[in-house]
C-alpha cells in the first residue's frame, strides 16, 4: 500500500522549523527523524509539540524551547495523526500498522493498544469531554471508550472514502463528510441521527458553530450551506464563490463564518443572517486553509502561493504576509493559547510563527 505523501502535516527530510515573525529572524529547528514528519499536534496547554514520524516513532518536543524532551517506540509502521486528549493525560496515535495506541503524556508509557481496524489508520480525534475516541481508516468509523479502550461502535457506510470527522461541541453527535454525503452519528447508539444532502460535488470542509446548533459545509459546488444540526434542515445556501469551497471556519464567537476558495478569495459572512460582510483579497492563487485565531481577532490563511495571510477578522483589513515556503501553504493552525501559528506545506515543511507580525520575509532573514 502506498503511504501518504509528506505534504500538509509532515516533513519529508525529518526536521520542523520556527520563524519568529515580528522580525523574520530564525527561531530554530526542531531536527526530526531522517525519514518525515507526517503528523504534529500540541498539548492543550500548548508546551508540548508531538511529532508522528514515518520512522514508526512519536517525538515529544518542548515547544518553547525547541528542546527534544522524549521518543516513544513500539509501533510496526509509520504513524500517520496524533492527537492529545482535551485535559492533556492521553497521547493517541494512529498509523500503518492498523492499530491505536494510546500514551500516557505525562510518564511516555504505552497504555492500550486499539485493534480493529482492518487498514491503516488516517486520523484519531478525542471528543470534547475526552471520553470518546474517534478513528478513521480506509474500512470505517470507529468509536472507542478512551479510558477502558472498549469499541463502542462501527460505522461504515459511506460508500466512498470518509473525507472529514468532527465532534458537535457537547459530543453527542460526530458528522462525517465523504465524497457521497454528510452523515450525523448518534455517538452513544452508533446509529445514523440525519442524512445531509443537497450538495451536487464533493464536500470538502464541515465544521460546528460554537453552540452546536448549525453544521456549515463546503463544497465542490462552489456553495456553502448551513444545515441544522439537530433536525438536518437546511437552513441557507451561501452563494459568490466562483471557485470550489476549500476550507470553512466558524468565529470562537460563532457570529462570523470564513470560507476559502480556490477563486483566490475568502469571504466574511454573517453566520446568523447569511450576508456577505468582507471579500479578503490579495492571495495569488487559491486559498487551501482558512481558521480564526482563539480570541477571533485574526483570521490566517494558506493558499497555493506559498504564503500565509493574516486579517482582521472584522474587517478584512490585511495584517501580514509570512513568507517562508517553497511550495503550496496546505494547512494553518493557532496554538491553543493563539500566540504560535503553524503551517504546513507540500515542501515538506512545518514552519512555526508567533503570531502577532508585519510584513515578513524570514527566509531573507536568518
Amino acid at each position: 500500500m502506498e503511504l501518504p505523501s509528506c505534504d500538509a502535516s509532515g516533513s519529508c527530510d525529518g526536521t520542523i522549523l520556527f520563524w519568529h515573525t515580528a522580525t523574520g529572524w530564525y527561531k530554530g529547528t526542531f531536527q526530526g527523524p531522517t525519514e518525515g514528519v507526517n503528523s504534529v499536534a500540541y498539548s492543550p496547554d500548548g508546551k508540548t509539540l508531538a511529532s508522528g514520524n514515518r520512522d514508526n516513532t512519536i517525538r515529544l518536543w518542548d515547544a518553547v524551547t525547541g528542546q527534544h524532551k522524549q521518543t516513544l517506540e513500539g509501533l510496526t509502521g509509520p504513524v500517520f495523526s496524533v492527537a492529545y486528549s482535551p485535559d492533556g493525560s492521553t497521547l493517541a496515535v494512529g498509523g500503518l500498522d492498523h492499530a491505536i495506541r494510546l500514551w500516557d503524556a505525562v510518564t511516555g508509557q504505552q497504555k492500550q493498544i486499539l485493534e480493529g481496524h482492518a487498514g491503516w489508520v488516517s486520523s484519531v480525534a478525542f471528543s470534547p469531554d475526552g471520553q470518546t475516541l474517534v478513528s478513521t481508516g480506509t474500512d470505517a468509523i470507529r468509536l472507542w471508550d478512551s479510558v477502558t479502550g472498549r469499541q463502542q461502535q462501527i460505522n461504515s457506510w459511506h460508500t466512498t472514502l470518509i473525507q472529514f470527522v468532527a465532534f458537535s461541541p457537547d459530543g453527542s453527535t460526530l458528522a462525517s463528510a465523504g465524497r457521497d454525503t454528510i452523515r450525523l452519528w448518534n455517538v452513544v447508539t452508533g446509529k445514523t441521527k440525519r442524512m445531509l444532502e443537497g450538495h451536487t460535488d464533493g464536500v470538502t470542509s464541515v465544521a460546528y458553530s460554537p453552540d452546536g446548533r448549525t453544521l456549515v459545509s463546503g463544497s465542490h459546488d462552489r456553495t456553502i450551506r448551513l444545515w441544522d444540526a439537530q433536525t438536518g434542515r437546511h437552513k441557507a445556501t451561501l452563494q459568490g464563490h466562483t471557485g470550489m469551497v476549500n476550507s470553512v471556519a466558524y468565529s470562537p464567537d460563532g457570529r462570523t463564518l470564513a470560507s476559502g476558495s480556490q477563486d483566490d478569495t475568502i469571504r466574511l459572512w454573517d453566520a446568523v443572517t447569511g450576508r456577505l460582510k468582507q471579500i479578503a483579497v490579495g492571495h495569488r492563487v487559491w486559498i487551501t486553509s482558512v481558521t480564526f485565531s482563539p480570541d477571533g481577532r485574526t483570521l490566517a490563511s494558506g493558499s497555493a502561493d506559498k504564503t500565509i495571510r493574516l486579517w482582521d477578522a472584522a474587517t478584512g483589513r490585511h495584517k501580514g504576509t509570512l513568507e517562508g515556503h517553497t511550495d503550496r501553504v496546505n494547512s494553518v493552525a493557532f496554538s491553543p493559547d493563539g500566540r504560535i501559528l503553524a503551517s504546513g506545506s507540500k515542501d515538506g515543511t512545518i514552519l512555526l510563527w508567533t503570531a502577532e507580525p508585519t510584513v515578513i520575509a524570514p527566509s531573507a532573514s536568518r
